[in-house]
């Protein structure tokens, strides 16, 4: 009898044993199932900001494409008595012409800039002159002298006193700035040139 409850126990006791070794070795496998997950998961999450921030890093590349400093803000009257500000031209590609009425290189080119001012492509056109500043006229001289040329489809905006002209390092006239369609001021040199010029180094310029 003492054998029988003896070998009953030991049976017991090796279900119990089996049964908790079973159910532990589930657990195991349920954790490492669900430390898989949890580590899928974040590795997708941790994928999507990296996803995110290449795509905001390549935003930014494409706003800033040209090679450069962003060219001195400007807010100017033409000579019409339009306000006009570099900011709302942003976006778009803008050639400046630095001038004055005293210069006898840029007297001899201003009906070839009003041909470029009627009929750029892809980029605008202005002028920027400097009342009393480096020999120019007063401004209500220079808007009357001006306005008595002629010339229809030439911007000229009025910089009193040359703050802007030295903001851009103008140092001769004419000298011509090239922005890109990013604010970026890519060049700057003085001396004449054509309008094919213009246009040639606007098609390199974004």
């Amino acid at each position: 009898m003492k054998k029988q409850i003896g070998l009953i126990v030991g049976i017991l006791v090796v279900a119990v044993i089996g049964f908790v070794s079973f159910n532990y070795i589930d657990n195991d496998d349920l954790i490492d199932e669900m430390t898989d997950e949890s580590v899928a998961a974040g590795a997708g999450e941790g994928k999507d900001d990296m996803m995110e921030e290449s795509k905001d890093m390549m935003e930014t590349e494409a706003m800033m494409t040209n090679k450069g400093d962003v060219a001195p803000m400007f807010d100017l009257e033409s000579v019409s008595g339009e306000m006009i500000s570099l900011e709302s031209l942003k976006g778009e590609k803008v050639y400046v012409k630095f001038w004055a009425s005293w210069c006898s290189i840029c007297l001899a080119g201003l009906e070839e800039f009003d041909e470029l001012s009627a009929n750029a492509e892809g980029y605008k056109v202005i002028s920027i002159v400097s009342p009393d500043y480096n020999g120019e006229q007063s401004r209500e001289d220079f808007i009357k002298w001006f306005k008595g040329l002629g010339y229809e489809n030439i911007v000229v905006l009025l910089d009193d006193d040359g703050e802007v002209s030295k903001e851009f390092g103008v140092r001769g006239y004419p000298t011509s700035a090239y922005i890109g369609s990013d604010g970026v001021l890519v060049k700057i040199m003085p001396g004449h040139v054509s309008n094919e010029a213009i246009a040639e180094s606007f098609e390199s310029i974004y």
